[in-house]
């Protein structure tokens, strides 16, 4: 424990952001690093628990306590070895997590939690600075080949376990550049694609080999790889959203939120933007659906120059701090606001769209909104509701935004070629405990799995699955599990 008495002296702080004005005017990351005495202050906060649930908070099962008290100690070689013992990429997880250890931690009761991302973000940033971040070569090859479809962060993570493992790991990517949902769904200004770059650079020195524009399924065959590798990972994500099958959906002007997303990402990193231009420039746009990727929209609409951004979400607003529902040291669902709605949006609550409007020409000029009458179940939490008689209204929209979630992985393509089981959700059928779908040497993790999820939960998937992989292709496995039974692999 670094100082027994840091919890009463000091309180929570975060670092400091660019002001709205203007960090809105450029796609660069705006938080700024802790100066070290804070730093070393907000580390002192953690009171090294006799039971520590900020453990069971995060999916990954981070060592928390010990590298805040490496921290404290200015011990950055040790910060670092405990924080990639159990997580590969730090600097993404600290960038873009919600952060669910913050909400289990011990000091969270009375208190506000130890700013455990941050500190974890600082960590690997200094690490690299100092030059302790290198790659890590296996120094025996097991023979063994293994293909990873899709790279994204269930992907990434299955490939560098199997890859400290001592497997040869090739990793096929289907878009231009890979990263997955890190590079073209996550905005620059949350996670600028140097960060990537810098992690893909480290693992091709350990010798994972990048395979992109490779379209499993379409422009390589799926019979290739079963026939060449001796076990196959399918990773590629959650990617079918939901839709939203009202009048009007065939408009000019309705897109799905990702669209969009993946098109600005492009444009700031100086690549071809392929279809329509979808720009929020001198428009009303609309974002419906209140989750992160919705707030992603916001944010990036902002900085397009729109006239009016509104943001619509089914349910009731939540409350701003936890219920007797919502006991410690479960996530809590309460109000959340993200730095995108700190730039500027109206945050609408209880709203269904009932139409898309459309002029003569076919383009979108409104929405046709109606609120909602929730009625909650014993736990508290929305059950029923019923449209408000008399609140059908129309609000102008050029631009509107379908953020309402995944809906599974694509099937056409390598999912039906393979032919292998799927569950009632429409995802990849396997179990946690095994990873390992109907056809043996095939395995899947992430959103594919589990259905859409967090970025620190895909990681966690492509470890635990590595391990299973590991232990298929040689019958035991020197990866740690996600309970710490197994020390990590030393390289």
């Amino acid at each position: 424990m670094g100082k027994p008495t840091g919890f009463l002296e000091f309180t929570r702080e975060l670092p400091g952001k660019a002001d709205p004005k203007a960090r809105i005017k450029h796609y660069n990351e705006f938080v700024e690093r802790f100066p070290e005495p804070k730093l070393n202050q907000q580390a002192a906060r953690c009171m090294n628990c006799g039971v520590p649930f900020c453990h069971s908070g995060c999916p990954l099962g981070n060592v928390i306590p010990e590298f805040n008290d490496a921290v404290y100690r200015k011990d950055w070689q040790e910060a670092y070895d405990i924080l990639t013992s159990t997580n590969n990429f730090p600097e993404f997880t600290g960038r873009i997590c919600p952060a669910p250890c913050e909400s289990a931690c011990v000091l969270g009761i009375n208190q506000p939690p130890v700013a455990i991302e941050e500190i974890e973000k600082h960590i690997i940033e200094i690490a690299f600075d100092k030059g302790l971040a290198k790659a890590k070569v296996p120094r025996v090859r097991t023979g063994k080949k293994v293909a990873v479809i899709g790279s994204g962060p269930a992907g990434l993570a299955a490939a560098a376990q199997l890859n400290y493992a001592g497997h040869n790991v090739t990793v096929f990517e289907r878009d231009d550049k890979p990263g997955g949902l890190l590079r073209y769904g996550i905005p620059d200004f949350k996670l600028e694609k140097w960060v990537i770059d810098r992690r893909i650079t480290l693992m091709e020195e350990e010798g994972i080999v990048f395979q992109c524009n490779a379209n499993v399924g379409v422009n390589v065959s799926v019979n290739d790889l079963l026939r060449e590798y001796n076990a196959v990972v399918l990773a590629g994500g959650s990617t079918i959203p939901r839709d939203l099958t009202i009048p009007g959906r065939e408009l000019k002007g309705v897109h799905f939120a990702m669209d969009f997303l993946k098109q600005q990402n492009k444009r700031v990193s100086n690549l071809k933007v392929e279809g329509e231009d979808i720009i929020a420039k001198g428009k009303n746009v609309v974002v419906i659906g209140g989750g992160d990727t919705g707030s992603d929209c916001v944010g990036t609409s902002n900085r397009h120059g729109a006239v009016s951004i509104t943001q619509l979400e089914l349910l009731p607003k939540p409350p701003g701090e936890r219920t007797p529902y919502m006991p410690w040291p479960t996530y809590p669902m309460v109000l959340k606001t993200s730095s995108s709605h700190d730039e500027g949006a109206d945050r609408q609550w209880a709203i269904a769209t009932k139409a898309f409007v459309g002029d003569d020409k076919g383009n979108l000029k409104g929405l046709l909104l109606v609120d909602l009458q929730w009625t909650s179940s014993e736990d508290g939490r929305p059950a029923r509701f019923s449209e408000v008689p008399g609140s059908e209204r129309e609000v102008p929209c050029e631009l509107a935004f379908l953020a309402m979630g995944f809906l599974h992985p694509q099937h056409k393509g390598m999912l039906d070629d393979l032919g292998v089981e799927t569950d009632d959700r429409g995802n990849v059928k396997a179990t946690e405990k095994a990873y390992q779908t109907s056809i043996p040497k095939v395995f899947t993790a992430g959103d594919m799995r589990r259905g859409q999820s967090l970025v620190v939960w895909a990681i966690s998937e492509g470890r635990e699955c590595a391990r299973k992989v590991d232990e298929f292709l040689m019958g035991s496995s020197q990866l740690e599990s996600k309970d710490h039974s197994v020390m990590a692999l030393s390289i």
